[in-house]
Formats: structure tokens, sequence, C-alpha cells
């Protein structure tokens, strides 16, 4: 793998109909701002070859939106990811070094914005870097990381719907 994107699931209803939290949907600015992320990210050349993406249905939906920027790309389904805290999502990308050139894992917070953190921490990154990745990490965004021959991350930029004229930076 040589590049690595960390990403939050768009924007979700307060709650499901069910009342079970891995239900709930997204909302139109959700699937607005996944949109955008899609058209950011291929814009950049982030495309993946390979998506993790947690089963609940605020992180499916996202990927269905953000795929249609991406084309075909092998995505599987991992039921583990919902909610998982950054020590689970640090395994699945660790497992699938070898898997993808570039692999999106779409799943939830605190656990993304913990990783993200730790690996900006791992590489030392400047503290401009550093304050702003600790200032949050709003639904939709994304961290992305260049990913060296040992499998060390190393910052190469992080994006929110706001900077590019979606919803508000939460």
């Amino acid at each position: 793998m040589h590049r690595l994107i960390l990403m939050r699931h768009a924007k979700t209803e307060r709650a499901a109909a069910s009342g079970l939290d891995r239900d709930r949907s997204l909302t139109d600015r959700g699937r607005a701002d996944a949109a955008i992320m899609g058209r950011v990210l291929a814009e950049k050349g982030l495309r993946p070859d390979l998506a993790l993406v947690s089963t609940s249905t605020r992180t499916r939906e996202t990927w269905e939106v953000l795929q249609e920027s991406f084309g075909d790309v092998e995505v599987r389904l991992e039921p583990t990811l919902y909610n998982a805290p950054q020590d689970v999502i640090r395994r699945f990308v660790e497992g699938a070094e070898e898997e993808a050139g570039c692999l999106l894992v779409l799943a939830h917070n605190p656990g993304v914005h913990m990783l993200a953190y730790e690996y900006l921490i791992e590489s030392a990154a400047s503290p401009g870097v550093m304050d702003r990745m600790a200032g949050g990490f709003p639904t939709a965004a994304a961290a992305v990381f260049e990913v060296d021959v040992a499998g060390r991350c190393a910052y190469d930029g992080y994006l929110i719907p706001k900077a590019f004229g979606g919803g508000a930076d939460e």
C-alpha cells in the first residue's frame, strides 16, 4: 500500500425508525457532502483499489455515493469496523497492506479520528497539522497518508466537506 485514506461517514439523521444506532441513514446534506468528497478525492488522484467499509447503514450509504466518483473498486463490508476503536481499525489497515495501492477505510468516530491522530504523532507531523486534526474530525472528513515500504504513515492531507462548499464543520 502506498496511500491510506481514513474517512468518517457522512452526516446522518439523529435517530432511525428502528431505534438502533447502526440503522441511522444519511441526511440530504450527508449525501451531498459524500458526493463532494468523492469528487474531491477522485480529482486529487485518490481513487482506492480497496475499500473497507463498516456495515452500518450510514457507512454503506456514504460508500454508495462515494463510489460514483471512483468507478469499480473492490469493497468489503466489515462488521467489526462498526464503532471500532483505533486499534481495531489499525489491524484492518495492517492486514490490507499488501492488497491495495490505495486503501480507503470508511468507519466511525472516535476510532477513525484517534487512529489518524496516532499516525500524526508517529510521523512527527508539524504542530499546525497536529492542531488542525486535534480540533475534530467532522462527518465525511478524510485524512490521507502516504505509506512507506515499512508501513509507516506520513500525513498527506486532511479534507473536510466545508473546505469544498459542503456542510458545516462539526
